[in-house]
């Protein structure tokens, strides 16, 4: 069954190009100008959302804010805005990647392949694990096999992506992780120097697994360098 992608874009000459280009790369694609019809279009079958922050009623932020909420379908923000904010306002919302417009075809089929080899199970051989094969984090708990991380019996609700950056900084057994190697392991794709996606993505996942985000004990910043994971 072909890829379905929920592209959601209120100019109808872009979203027409744009629908022809991913067809032509064999995604099957379904075609909204509005978030309201959006938030009604999604379901099991979909695969992934290229979603426009400029949208009439409810805008593209609080649809991806409304779509995360309900679980992790990934999502790519799309948005002709220049202003740093928007994207990471974007990224705080809980999209996984984001491009900006003018959009070109290729790139942009290149992100959504991309982002949709995170579904597949995360691999490696991570430092103290234990028989049934999952990884212990200071006091967490990280079962690659099914994605899920846990601190004692209590399930911490993470996105794939940041299931994929926590595995990758516990699997480096506390050695530093630069923020090339984790944009290039985790997004699989050149960005260029553009670290504001993995900063807010780290942000995002410190919120969910340190005790005090402010102070973190499990993902550590080494500055001028990268990331690693603590003790």
């Amino acid at each position: 069954m072909a890829t379905r992608v929920l592209l959601v874009e209120d100019d109808e000459r872009v979203r027409q190009a744009l629908g022809l280009a991913l067809a032509d790369e064999g995604y099957d694609v379904v075609e909204t100008a509005t978030g309201e019809e959006a938030l009604e279009l999604v379901d099991p079958d979909l695969d992934i959302v290229l979603l426009d922050l400029m949208l009439p009623g409810i805008d593209g932020i609080e649809v991806c804010s409304t779509l995360r909420s309900r679980g992790d379908l990934p999502i790519i923000i799309a948005t002709a805005r220049s202003d740093t904010a928007d994207v990471i306002a974007g990224l705080e919302a809980g999209a996984d990647d984001y491009v900006t417009k003018p959009l070109v075809a290729g790139e942009l089929a290149a992100r959504i392949r991309a982002l949709l080899r995170r579904r597949r199970p995360t691999s490696g051989g991570p430092p103290e694990e234990d028989k049934a094969g999952r990884l212990h984090l200071g006091d967490l708990i990280i079962d690659p096999g099914r994605e899920v991380v846990a601190r004692g019996e209590t399930p911490l609700h993470l996105t794939r992506t940041e299931f994929r950056l926590l595995m990758e900084l516990a699997s480096a057994g506390g050695n530093v992780v630069t923020r090339e190697q984790l944009l290039q392991r985790v997004w699989g794709y050149d960005y260029f120097g553009d670290t504001r996606l993995l900063d807010v993505h780290v942000r995002r996942l410190r919120r969910k697994i340190e005790p005090d985000p402010d102070d973190p004990e499990v993902v550590l910043t080494v500055r001028g360098s990268g990331y690693r994971a603590g003790p």
